[in-house]
């Protein structure tokens, strides 16, 4: 069984015990439950529900495990002979959640 569920406008395909990152939620401490509801897509075995545009009634359970920054993201700016280079880069923030149910 799985589900694409929508969570802070990006789409994740999500299993049963699955860990995921997603961007951070403020605020949630490490073991809170989470409940998404913007169910795209479930499948279970055959069967296939697809949500015009979310399935009725289905979730997604999910628990946060912790937060962290992500690898640094070099961005790099160059225009040749013209002795310009900018160079920056940012470690994107993200919440660690692992599922633990999805209901239809």
């Amino acid at each position: 069984m799985y589900a694409v569920v929508k969570i802070k406008n990006q789409q994740y395909r999500v299993t049963p015990d699955a860990k995921l990152q997603v961007p951070l939620f403020d605020g949630e401490e490490v073991g809170a439950t989470l409940n998404f509801d913007q169910v795209i897509l479930v499948a279970d075995g055959d069967e296939i529900q697809v949500g015009t545009p979310t399935v009725a009634g289905a979730s997604v359970a999910a628990e946060v495990l912790g937060h962290g920054r992500s690898r640094k993201v070099i961005v790099f700016k160059k225009k040749r002979r013209k002795n310009y280079r900018r160079k920056v880069g940012h470690r994107q923030p993200y919440t660690e959640i692992k599922v633990t149910g999805i209901t239809v």
